[in-house]
Order: structure tokens, then C-alpha cells, then sequence
């Protein structure tokens, strides 16, 4: 994709609205969505790297009650012409195909290849990627388990919503300690998965969410990794110009 002169490519991820209930992430719902109002004259392309919700499960004729806002405010930039490209977090999971058929955007269960005015990036929402982290990993095949999802299903919405959500908040209210601080190059999974790709291939960045911390680590002298953080407590972005790629956050926070 060639990025025109004046115009951006926008990366955000882990919002958790929804967390730890719906009426308190609504402040940062109006927040998301006035800073998606604001980037709609410039954005050539917007992608969210996961987590969009703290729990998200499709049933057959049923979604989780609310997020108007932030669903109307993609459906209006789409609809505009704004590409739009959602990559599935592990509190988002369980989505099927809602936001292809609603909204016509593209999910992602896995990182993804793009390359803007060849520039090669890798873009994914990060978890379950890397050494380590094992307990994720088997936990996250079980909850991908068709047959499992299909127990789940037979709960009734008004019952199988709110009980997910109760544990969804409870696994991880919001960002957990651990997200709070950077482990070191060594310990950091994201670094690593990342140092392991480029021995195989160049990338020029690699874009990840799920670490609720924002990161912006040289890998060598022109690769580059970058954490967009989270929309809760630290509000930050990533912005594609053209020509470089920086870790922003939003003014007023």
C-alpha cells in the first residue's frame, strides 16, 4: 500500500471496554471514539491490535449488549472509505464473524504481513507469541475448542455473558501487576519472538498489542519494535507517516 503525502496509518490496541463494567469503561469508550473522529481526515488506514473488548462471544443470534458508540464510529469511518483491520486479542477471542458481516472489516486470529511504501511490517496482537507462557498457550487452545464453544453456547446470554465477563475481569482487571513494568530485553517474549523472525526475514517494524505497555525497542539498526500500549491507563497509539513509524499517546492524558 503506498501511503499518500498528508495521510497516516493509525495502530491502537487494548481498550477492554466493558472492564471492570460497562458504565465505568464508558468514559474511555467517548475518549476512543472522539480520538477516532479526530484522525478520520488524515488516516489512510486504522488497525486495532486486539483486546478491542474485555469480552466479546457471538452467539448465533445474539452479541454482548452495548459499545453503540465505538461500533457506530467504525461502521461511520468504513463506511467512508477508511480501511479498517481488526486483529482478535485473547479477551476478544471468541468472535466469529460479526465484524466482517456488520461492518465489513477484516479480523485476524494471527500476525499479519503489510507493507507500506516499502516498508515491511509484521502486525498481530502479540499473545501466546514467544518462549514461555505456557499456561496462556494451553488455556487459549481450550477456549478455541470448537467443542467447547459449543458447551458454552448452551448457556443462556443472560447467564453465559455476565459469568464470562465476571472471569474476564477477574483473570485480568484490566492490566494485571505484571504489565506494569519493562522486564528487561531477556524477559520480554514480545523482544524475543521478534529477534527469532528477523533471522529469518527482514522486517522493518514489528506492531504488537497485549502487553498493556507502551515499547519502543530498536532490534537492530533498522528494525524496530513497538508496544501501542493500552487505552486505560496509558492512552497510546502508534502513527505511520510515510516514512517513519513513532509511539504517540494522546495529548490530554
Amino acid at each position: 500500500m503506498i501511503i499518500p503525502a498528508g495521510k497516516k496509518v493509525y495502530f491502537s490496541s487494548d481498550n477492554h471496554l466493558g472492564a471492570p463494567t460497562k458504565e465505568a469503561s464508558k468514559p474511555r469508550e467517548a475518549i476512543f471514539v472522539k480520538w477516532l473522529d479526530e484522525i478520520k481526515e488524515d488516516a489512510a488506514a486504522i488497525f486495532l491490535l486486539g483486546d478491542l473488548f474485555d469480552f466479546w462471544f457471538e452467539y448465533k443470534h445474539a452479541v454482548p449488549k452495548g459499545f453503540v458508540r465505538v461500533l457506530g464510529k467504525l461502521a461511520e469511518l468504513k463506511d467512508s472509505g477508511i480501511p479498517i483491520y481488526f486483529f482478535i486479542g485473547n479477551h476478544d477471542l471468541w468472535m466469529e464473524n460479526y465484524f466482517e458481516e456488520e461492518l465489513n472489516i477484516p479480523t485476524y486470529r494471527k500476525a499479519q504481513e503489510f507493507e507500506f511504501n516499502g516498508k515491511n511490517f509484521l502486525i498481530g496482537h502479540g499473545d501466546g507469541l514467544g518462549p514461555g507462557d505456557y499456561g496462556y498457550k494451553r488455556m487459549k487452545k481450550v477456549f478455541t475448542n470448537p467443542f467447547a464453544k459449543w458447551l458454552y453456547r448452551w448457556l443462556h446470554p443472560d447467564i453465559g455473558i455476565p459469568l464470562a465477563q465476571y472471569f474476564s475481569v477477574k483473570n485480568k482487571l484490566i492490566s494485571g501487576d505484571e504489565d506494569a513494568e519493562f522486564l528487561g530485553e531477556d524477559n520480554e517474549w514480545l523482544i524475543q519472538y521478534c529477534k527469532r523472525k528477523l533471522e529469518t526475514k527482514h522486517y522493518d517494524y514489528f506492531l504488537f498489542g497485549h502487553r498493556h505497555l507502551p515499547m519502543e525497542i530498536k532490534l537492530k539498526e533498522d528494525s524496530k519494535y513497538i508496544n501501542t500500549g493500552d487505552w486505560i491507563t496509558h492512552y497510546t497509539y502508534a502513527e505511520f507517516d510515510g516514512n517513519d513509524l513513532q509511539l504517540k499517546k494522546l495529548k490530554d492524558k
